[in-house]
């Protein structure tokens, strides 16, 4: 598939899932400010939500809300990559990073990691679709 606007709206009209329209609707709302329209996803997948490279992700405020919002896509996405990967612990994919004295994510801290994964795969989900960005993903 070819990267171009009218695709990425293809696949959020053709979505069912909340997080993969939300995430759509980020790739056509910053279409505009880019030349190469590949780096809307690079910025992100290079460096990460933690980089401040989406702006509504900067904040624990911001980040829990997300979470709170799409914790059901999220937790099946997180699910999915690690049977995928053939992982049993969210520590296996986080490291260091995962909270392990909150385990049923009630804390803001392994909400706005979750936040992140969750629009991160999601966004390269919806990349995956895209000749120009199979190098890069």
């Amino acid at each position: 598939m070819k990267l171009a606007q009218a695709n990425i709206k293809s696949i959020k009209q053709d979505s069912n899932n909340a997080l993969t329209k939300r995430v759509c609707n980020y790739v056509i709302d910053r279409w505009s400010d880019y030349d190469d329209k590949k780096d809307i996803f690079t910025d992100v997948l290079h460096y990460g939500c933690q980089s401040g490279t989406v702006g509504f992700l900067i904040y624990y405020s911001d980040t829990v809300a997300f979470y709170e919002r799409y914790n059901n896509e999220i937790i099946e996405l997180l699910s999915e990559s690690m049977a995928r990967m053939g992982l049993y612990d969210f520590s296996d994919i986080f490291g260091d990073k995962w909270d392990k004295e909150d385990p049923l994510i009630r804390d803001n801290y392994n909400r706005n990691l979750l936040a992140w994964f969750g629009f991160e795969e999601t966004l390269r989900n919806i990349g995956q679709n895209s000749e120009a960005l199979e190098q890069e993903i």
